[in-house]
């Protein structure tokens, strides 16, 4: 899938540590639409690629917007776009998505932490100007610690369905947001972004409530594997070609490594590029990036993380 060669347009400083990039192409032309809720591959100046989330209006074909948090010990992606200026050149690739809003919903609640904000602000726009029924409430230590802030109150025109959150310590989140939970049923959607433990906090508590599959939750970072227990099995690709997957390795490496051309990006099962369909056997789901009723159906895995709880699958490369 071919990359695209953008230019910086804006940079904005949003907090002290997060700025945002507004990206044109440097051919001029408009952008392709995309799904709220989309991130894209952005390889910056160190030549290092990253995920960010699409946090402009999915109807602006002008410009893409991203917001990048310089994060403590950066292996030189966050750090090195924030050392960017404007008329600098980046490459991306085409949005995707792992998150995107339900189209028979009766009620959407979109529940962000900090920089989790990035993927639900494309999706408030999209449904204000679907004029869906909305709202969106937004966790941050302080306001100066708050993205996009002064934007949600003041310039976006979603009104009174933002509900801004400030200083509200983990332990007194669940109350509040049980009480944003009361009216809410199965027909309801429920969208999280944050921290790992603020969206568990939000599934635990909107779950009973609309059902596991109708709470959508997207990761920034890979979760922890024990893989002591790991066992060896063999995959079989539709097309015929059978690999053994020794413990210690992953369906991806050993594709790779025998020239098996898979896309892939993160390889840490956040992304979803290398998610592939099953055929045949039982995936053993590691990844974050596939939602609760994908993994249940069990016709898909991400390849650079899950396993297998059979001796065999087969599978289809997308």
């Amino acid at each position: 899938m071919p990359n695209t060669l953008v230019r910086v347009a804006a940079v904005t400083d949003e907090t002290p540590a997060v700025r945002s990039l507004r990206l044109v192409r440097d051919d001029g032309a408009p952008f392709e639409p995309y799904r709220a809720g989309a991130h894209i591959d952005v390889t910056g100046p160190t030549g290092v690629l990253r995920q960010y989330s699409l946090c402009g209006p999915p109807a602006d074909s002008s410009s893409l917007l991203i917001a990048v948090k310089r994060e403590a010990g950066s292996r030189g992606g966050s750090e090195a776009l924030h050392t960017l200026t404007e008329g600098d050149k980046l490459e991306i690739g085409e949005p995707r998505n792992l998150l995107s809003t339900a189209p028979d919903a009766d009620r959407h609640v979109l529940v962000a932490g900090g920089i989790g904000i990035t993927p639900l602000l494309s999706m408030a726009y999209q449904l204000h100007d679907d004029r869906a029924c909305f709202e969106l409430h937004y966790f941050a230590r302080s306001r100066a610690e708050a993205a996009f802030a002064d934007l949600l109150e003041h310039r976006a025109g979603f009104g009174d369905r933002v509900h801004l959150h400030f200083g509200v310590p983990r332990a007194g989140q669940p109350a509040l947001l049980t009480g944003v939970a009361t009216g809410l049923g199965p027909a309801s959607h429920v969208y999280t972004c944050g921290p790992a433990g603020f969206m568990d906090q939000v599934t635990r508590v909107f779950a009973p409530v609309v059902g596991d599959t109708h709470v959508h939750v997207e990761h920034f970072t890979a979760a922890e594997i024990d893989t002591s227990a790991d066992r060896p099995f063999t995959v079989e690709l539709d097309t015929g070609e059978v690999y053994e997957v020794p413990a210690g390795r992953s369906i991806l490496s050993v594709l790779t490594d025998n020239g098996i051309d898979v896309f892939k990006s993160c390889e840490e099962g956040i992304c979803g590029s290398c998610v592939s369909g099953v055929l045949e056997g039982t995936p053993d789901h590691r990844d974050q990036c596939l939602s609760a009723s994908d993994k249940a159906a069990g016709d898909q895995l991400a390849l650079c993380v899950s396993r297998a709880l059979t001796g065999k699958l087969v599978i289809e490369l997308y």
